[in-house]
């Protein structure tokens, strides 16, 4: 039973992390670290959101334009590999798409930012250990890598547009853990460290002179917490979930030549990117046997509307997701899981005085794993 509903339920909870806060697209799960044996995992997954609003119009004179779709869709990527080193310590290491951003307002809408684009690329590489305690208990750490980089355009904000370097540092992760294998039962708690990217950036707009300027600035991607849960309450039945926190207001991506409008009609010193809560992501799932070839879950995940203003490249707040998954053990060695994912994304208005109101949105996502033991 554990074998087998453990994936169902990991690419169900995994799938979370799509509409998590901020601009987070994995849960930086450590769950691979408790597979038997040695094991390879490929995942891939995407995510088409539908997020668009009423607003300011070019003229900044009308609330009623429609803003349209911004809410680029895009595909997230894992690849996994678990290890065993001695009958104590289990080794892992996972290349994936940690975080990202993808916003494209569309031409000819008359909103104020139309034509606006952002995107954020990354690659995350994780190695973690895990040493075998008594009692059931375990210790995990590990180092992580971060390489990032970003462009933005605001043709409507002063023709603004930067590009920044493609810079790679370092984080750590520390946790412990404490399993009951005869009920299926497992407690993680992992804290995630913060991570500062030093960026080179080339910056244009009109309060430039139209000139490209090189400059530098820093951001931080968050520090978090993850408590990972699962136990089995019946034959061939296992309940599992999550809790994640996440520092958001640690991050803040701030150009040196950026600047946003005032009300008055000037303009003002502001980050392109900032957030003003910190967010806990909740998740919780049942996942069931049906036989020894097929089992299944389903898991709902939440994340509460903060309330506050946010940034116009961002404009959602919370969400609520329901998820289904099915894995098939096509060997002794290899299980094949699909899932789906409907989310309800919260309601949000951005910040004054370019500020719109976004509502009614939702998306949808689709992934596949393959998990390999030998």
């Amino acid at each position: 039973m554990k074998k087998i509903l453990m994936t169902a339920s990991a690419l169900a909870l995994g799938a979370t992390a799509a509409t998590a806060g901020g601009i987070e697209r994995s849960s930086q799960s450590v769950g691979i670290l408790f597979e038997k044996g040695n094991y390879v995992e490929l995942n891939f997954g995407g995510f088409s959101p539908d997020v668009s609003g009423v607003g300011l119009n070019a003229t900044m004179r009308r609330r009623d334009a429609g803003s349209g779709d911004m809410a680029g869709g895009y595909g997230t990527y894992s690849f996994g590999y678990k290890f065993t080193l001695t009958d104590k310590i289990d080794a892992a290491v996972v290349l994936e798409n940690a975080i990202g951003a993808d916003v494209n307002y569309p031409t000819g809408t008359d909103y104020f930012l139309q034509g606006a684009t952002a995107t954020i690329d990354n690659t995350s590489l994780t190695g973690m250990l895990r040493y075998k305690l008594p009692q059931n208990f375990s210790m995990i750490g590990g180092i992580r890598a971060l390489r990032t980089s970003g462009v933005v355009s605001l043709p409507s904000v002063g023709a603004y547009h930067m590009s920044s370097s493609t810079e790679t540092d370092f984080g750590y992760l520390v946790g412990v853990a404490w399993e009951k294998p005869e009920i299926a039962a497992r407690v993680a708690l992992t804290y995630n460290s913060k991570i500062t990217h030093d960026f080179d950036a080339r910056e244009t707009s009109l309060y430039t002179g139209g000139r490209t300027l090189d400059t530098v600035f820093s951001t931080t991607i968050p520090e978090s917490v993850n408590l990972e849960f699962q136990t089995g309450i019946a034959k061939d039945t296992l309940v599992f979930g999550s809790v994640r926190w996440v520092h958001w207001t640690q991050l803040q991506i701030a150009p040196r030549h950026y600047t946003s409008p005032r009300a008055d009609g000037g303009m003002q010193q502001d980050p392109l990117v900032a957030y003003k809560d910190n967010t806990v992501t909740y998740a919780l799932g049942v996942g069931r046997k049906f036989n020894d070839k097929w089992s299944g879950a389903v898991v709902l995940g939440y994340e509460k509307s903060s309330g506050e203003t946010t940034g116009n490249l961002g404009p959602t707040d919370g969400f609520r997701s329901i998820a289904l998954a099915g894995t098939y053990q096509a060997t002794e060695n290899v299980k094949v899981t699909l899932g789906v994912r409907y989310v309800d994304i919260g309601d949000a208005t951005t910040n004054s005085p370019v500020s719109g109101d976004f509502s009614g949105n939702s998306g949808w996502g689709a992934g596949v794993r393959v998990g390999i033991s030998f």
